[in-house]
Order: C-alpha cells, then sequence, then structure tokens
C-alpha cells in the first residue's frame, strides 16, 4: 500500500460536485410546489385536503420508486441508473407547466405521480455512488456536502417564484397567477446540462483514466473487495440492518413537512406572500445546510480520533436529535422570526441526523448492495410522509390551525425516540461482507 499520507489526487470531488448539482435540481424542483402552494391552493380552488392529496401522490409514487428503483440502479449500475432517474423526473416536472385550470387536481397529481417516480432514484444513485468514490472515514463528510444540496434547491425556488410568478390584479385572490408554470420548466435545461456531463464523466474509479493510482488505493483503503455477483434484493430485505436505517428514515416525514407545508404555515399564521417568502426560506435553508455539512464532518472527526464508527455516528446523532428539540415550540410563538430560527435549527438537524444515517448504509452493508437499502429506507420515510399528510390535510381544513401545533410537537421529539430504536435494534454497527454475513473482526 502506497503511503497515503501525500496528496492522492482529488477527482473524486469532481464526481461529488455532480451528485451536489442533480441533488440541487432535484429538490428546486421538488420545492416549488411547496413554495407557490398558497397562490396555487387559491387560483386552482383546491382545499388543504386536496392538495394534502396532490402531495400524497408524489409520496406514494417515491415510496413505490424507491422500493424499485434501488434495485434497478444497483443492476444497471450507478451511470445509467441516474441517467435514467433524472431523465423521467425532468420530463414530468415540465408536463406541471401543461396543467389547466379545470383538471387540476387530477393533472396535478398525475404530474407528482411521475416526478416521484423519476426522483425517487437520487438518493439511491448518490449514496452508491458515493460508496463506491470515497473511503469510509470521507463517506458521512462527502454524503453532508452533496445532501446539502437539497438547501441550495430549497433556497433557490422562492426567490425565482417570487422573481417570476405574480397576480396580475395586484394582491393574491385578484385577478390571473400569472407565470406560474414557468418555473417548472426552468429544471428542462438544467437537468439536459447535466445529464451531457455526467454521460461524459462518469466511470467506477478503478475504470477511470483520470484517477491517478495513489487516489485509487486511498478510495478502496478501508473497503472490502467484492465480486460483481449481484445480491438478490430479497436478501437485503429481511436483515435487521436495513431496518434499522428504515426506522431511522421514518423522520423524512418530519422533512417534508418543512418542504411542502412550511410557506402554507408562514403564509396562514404570519400573513407571509410570495413575493416575502423568499428570505425566510434563505433563513432556513442556509442553517440547514451547515447542518449537512457539519453533521457529515462531526462524525468523521470523531472516527479520526480514534472513535469506532458506532460510538461516532450514534453520538453525533444523539447530538441532532438534542439539537431538533426546540422545533416542538413553534406553533406556539407569535413571532416570525422566532418561528423561522427554530425551523431552521430544527432543519439544520434534520439534514446532519440525514448525512450520517444514509452514512450508515455504506458503513454496514457492501458497495453492491447500498442502492438498494436506501430504496427500501427512503419507501418507509415516503410511508411516513403519506401518513402523516392524510392527517394534517384533514386536520387543517377541519380544526384551523391547530394541526400544527401537533405536527410541530412529534417534529421535535420523534427523532430521540427513533435513535433509541434504532440502537436497540442495531447496537453495534458491525458490517457485513459481500454475502451479508458479519464481518465480526471490524466491530
Amino acid at each position: 500500500m502506497s503511503n497515503l499520507t501525500k496528496p492522492v489526487g482529488n477527482y473524486r470531488f469532481r464526481i461529488l460536485a455532480l451528485l451536489f448539482a442533480a441533488t440541487s435540481i432535484n429538490y428546486f424542483d421538488r420545492s416549488l410546489m411547496g413554495v407557490m402552494s398558497p397562490e396555487l391552493i387559491e387560483w386552482f380552488g383546491w382545499t388543504k385536503q386536496d392538495y394534502s392529496n396532490i402531495i400524497i401522490a408524489f409520496q406514494i409514487a417515491y415510496a413505490i420508486g424507491l422500493i424499485s428503483m434501488g434495485g434497478i440502479i444497483d443492476k444497471l449500475g450507478t451511470k445509467k441508473g441516474y441517467f435514467m432517474s433524472i431523465g423521467i423526473w425532468s420530463i414530468f416536472g415540465m408536463l406541471h407547466a401543461t396543467i389547466s385550470r379545470g383538471f387540476s387536481l387530477i393533472g396535478f397529481m398525475a404530474a407528482r405521480f411521475g416526478l416521484g417516480i423519476g426522483e425517487s432514484g437520487n438518493f439511491p444513485a448518490a449514496i452508491k455512488t458515493t460508496a463506491e468514490w470515497f473511503p469510509k472515514k470521507e463517506r458521512a463528510f462527502a454524503t453532508g456536502i452533496f445532501n446539502a444540496a437539497t438547501s441550495v434547491g430549497a433556497i433557490a425556488a422562492p426567490f425565482i417564484v417570487g422573481a417570476i410568478v405574480y397576480w396580475s390584479g395586484g394582491e393574491r385572490g385578484n385577478g390571473e397567477l400569472v407565470n406560474w408554470q414557468i418555473p417548472f420548466l426552468i429544471t428542462g435545461a438544467l437537468s439536459a446540462t447535466w445529464v451531457i456531463v455526467w454521460l461524459k464523466m462518469y466511470k467506477k474509479p478503478e475504470n477511470h483514466p483520470k484517477v491517478s493510482k495513489e487516489e485509487l488505493e486511498y478510495i478502496l483503503s478501508d473497503s472490502e473487495t467484492e465480486t460483481v455477483e449481484k445480491l438478490p434484493w430479497k436478501r437485503v430485505l429481511f436483515k435487521k440492518q436495513t431496518w434499522a436505517f428504515s426506522l431511522a428514515k421514518v423522520t423524512d416525514a418530519v422533512w417534508w413537512f418543512y418542504l411542502f407545508w412550511g410557506a402554507i404555515f408562514l403564509a396562514d399564521k404570519f400573513g407571509v406572500k410570495i413575493k416575502d417568502m423568499g428570505l425566510p426560506f434563505l433563513v432556513i435553508y442556509l442553517i440547514a445546510d451547515s447542518g449537512s455539512i457539519f453533521g457529515g464532518w462531526l462524525s468523521g472527526a470523531f472516527i479520526k480520533k480514534g472513535w469506532t464508527i458506532n460510538k461516532a455516528r450514534k453520538i453525533t446523532l444523539l447530538i441532532c436529535a438534542l439539537l431538533i428539540l426546540p422545533v416542538s415550540y413553534v406553533a406556539i410563538t407569535d413571532s416570525k422570526w422566532v418561528a423561522v430560527f427554530l425551523i431552521a435549527l430544527g432543519a439544520a438537524g434534520h439534514q446532519a441526523w440525514s448525512s450520517n444515517i444514509f452514512t450508515l448504509v455504506s458503513d454496514v452493508f457492501p458497495k453492491k448492495a447500498t442502492a438498494s437499502v436506501v430504496g427500501i429506507g427512503g419507501m418507509v420515510g415516503a410511508v411516513a410522509g403519506i401518513i402523516s399528510n392524510v392527517i394534517l390535510g384533514s386536520v387543517l381544513d377541519n380544526a384551523d390551525n391547530t394541526g400544527f401545533f401537533w405536527a410541530f410537537m412529534v417534529a421535535g421529539s420523534a427523532y430521540l425516540v427513533i435513535l433509541i430504536l434504532v440502537h436497540l435494534i442495531m447496537p453495534k454497527m458491525t458490517p457485513l461482507d459481500e454475502n451479508l454475513n458479519l464481518i465480526e473482526s471490524k466491530v
């Protein structure tokens, strides 16, 4: 083995930049509905339950897509799998712009369903790419970097929407909602550019002509050698480690609550209009970005200090869970900016949490199983989001905004409870070999 303390090359960070760009596009597309929701509800005449049903259509497709897309990406490989995913979500994202008022509910449900199928491939492909291109000691940090792109997309959405979309009669509710279609079309051009670059640049590191021998040795320095034989999906499904990760992904419902209902909460409680939504979202998601990067760095720093991977990841998750607790008080404050900062704190904690739970998969499972496991866990998170949206949409239509009180209470306390359960299921995080047997020497 070469001396790994000397410079080993950095081509892996170019690949990471592509993951960051793809995830930014993904979340820009996904965030548009949430940002425009107060105006779209009024323009199309939807109830909050109608809006909830549109979100649920996306989440059902996302769950279906995750349970299948992860396995497809493991079979096709990262290059082809990512290309397929972004192609599907781009087409259905642009189709939103063709929907008329007369068929708005059915049309948006259909478009969001297709979008969910396509977008379900992003994280399985990105986590698999990270496992292929980074050693374990860098994976949480790398995941934190590209996971921070979710906030970049969410930040861009309200500013672009605010600059383009407006009511022709002045205030909301008067005249026509103008240019609401254009933001849905923007992602088509962005995605086409990304696909061209991806197809040109991506190969596995061991086959890439621009990866030095030293960098390749560094990438593979703490990984087990694997065969190319595919693992049956059902073997992954019944491992307790799969379900420990899946339980941790239940917290996706909280993130989606911020994403899809945050603008409605700010509009209903504090009267925030679409043109003023950019600054609160900027604060929320910039702080969320810092959480994503810091959370990924922190567990890596613990590992470099000599901590076991098990201790480093779980102590970091505990810090995240404690950081998120204050979000329980969002609904009872009368200050818009206190509410914004508490949501931002919760979002930062979630992103730090997310960076580490994604890394749990590549810490424990062989590379050829990572996309499948991420897909199964993401499906569980999507189902949790579906259940929460069914409940929240109904409560908000029938009991004013008391639903937000309970939603924020659950959002603040869920992580601590889930972490305890994850630890009980997987107390040692013992890695599995390529046949999914425990590697006792790696504990």
